[in-house]
């Protein structure tokens, strides 16, 4: 039978925690999900202490970097099927349902089509291209599910890059399998394009996409992420 393990990589996410992981447990079946692991890359904001309040996550400290945290998570979790989560978007109901009925054995990754919590016209555009199994619209943003037995064929996510892992390790599962895009909407959060510039930031984020399709280094690619787009947590 499959088994979902949601991998959860934080750093100072309390306030999403504290939200997320109920309606994690509220909108999914037990019988589907293995574990809740939430993986922490040095939080000082009491991240740890929420994750202790719930009984159905499982706390884990790592060192600080997505792509790090997430292998961390993948390799200590205990279901077949991987579920990679950001700490600020909620998946559909039932999406344990959706992402199992899913998987076979010529689809052994996906992703749900996605909205940001925001009536910009911009964004609402951006989340309607999200239904497209074009990869140019994939993103970590609309989570991620895979089977362990591919992820680990795969190699995990590239520790090199300490940004855009996600859609480095997408690239490589599109050249994998048949990657689904489940028609079902998974809302995250718009906070960063508030608190940068949506033009500012769409803009760098473009620059980011061409550079890596280019074969900028992720060292180069991270500099520039920290100069024009990092925000403090």
């Amino acid at each position: 039978m499959s088994k979902i393990s949601i991998v959860i990589p934080v750093f100072n996410e309390a306030k999403n925690l504290q939200e997320l992981i109920p309606y994690l447990i509220k909108n999914s079946s037990s019988k589907n999900i293995k574990e809740i692991i939430i993986v922490d890359g040095g939080s000082t904001d009491g991240t740890q202490n929420i994750t202790k309040l719930f009984t159905e996550a499982n706390l884990i400290n790592s060192e600080k970097g997505r792509g790090i945290q997430m292998n961390l998570g993948a390799k200590q979790a205990k279901g077949n099927i991987l579920y990679f989560l950001h700490a600020d978007s909620y998946p559909p109901k039932n999406f344990d349902k959706h992402i199992t009925e899913t998987l076979n054995t010529n689809t052994q990754a996906g992703c749900f089509k996605m909205s940001f919590n925001s009536l910009h016209w911009w964004l609402k555009l951006a989340g309607w291209f999200t239904q497209f199994s074009w990869r140019i619209c994939r993103g970590g943003d609309q989570s991620l599910f895979v089977t362990k037995t591919l992820f680990e064929t795969l190699g995990g996510y590239n520790e090199h890059y300490k940004i855009y892992e996600d859609n480095h390790f997408i690239n490589c599962a599109y050249k994998a399998t048949n990657f689904a895009v489940i028609q079902k909407q998974l809302t995250t959060s718009a906070r960063r394009y508030h608190t940068k510039g949506i033009c500012y930031l769409q803009y760098h984020y473009t620059v980011i996409h061409l550079k890596y399709r280019l074969g900028t280094s992720p060292e180069t690619l991270y500099n520039y992420y920290l100069k024009h787009v990092s925000v403090k947590n």
